[in-house]
């Protein structure tokens, strides 16, 4: 019997497999309760090219203090910010990876965002 995080990681590894043979970088993303981090990873996986998140000192500046992370708000932020630095590293197309993660509340605000900022996925 699988639990919750055991049938997250097996939906993950399914949607990586498939990404691997696109051949083009992808944005994963990975929520916890308080926090969402976005990196953009390397076609062959061995390198993190840009990454955001709520924890850094800036965003949570913007946020208003600590603790305010774990909200759509805070996705759209994140969202925006792996956007800009994705195109500052030379990053135009990408494949999106929800990490087994639902694709809604947070995940698809982040989602939306990116591509709102000009991220093609």
């Amino acid at each position: 019997m699988l639990n919750k995080k055991d049938q997250r990681l097996r939906r993950a590894r399914q949607t990586r497999a498939r990404i691997a043979l696109q051949t083009v970088a992808r944005l994963t993303v990975f929520r916890s309760n308080l926090h969402i981090y976005a990196s953009v990873i390397s076609d062959d996986g061995s390198k993190v090219l840009a990454s955001a998140s709520t924890a850094e000192k800036e965003v949570r500046a913007e946020l208003g203090g600590s603790g305010k992370g774990g909200n759509a708000a805070a996705a759209t932020l994140i969202g925006k910010r792996i956007a800009e630095r994705a195109r500052a590293a030379g990053i135009e197309k990408v494949a999106f990876d929800r990490s087994g993660f639902a694709y809604h509340g947070r995940v698809k605000a982040l989602a939306e965002a990116a591509r709102e900022a000009g991220l093609q996925f």
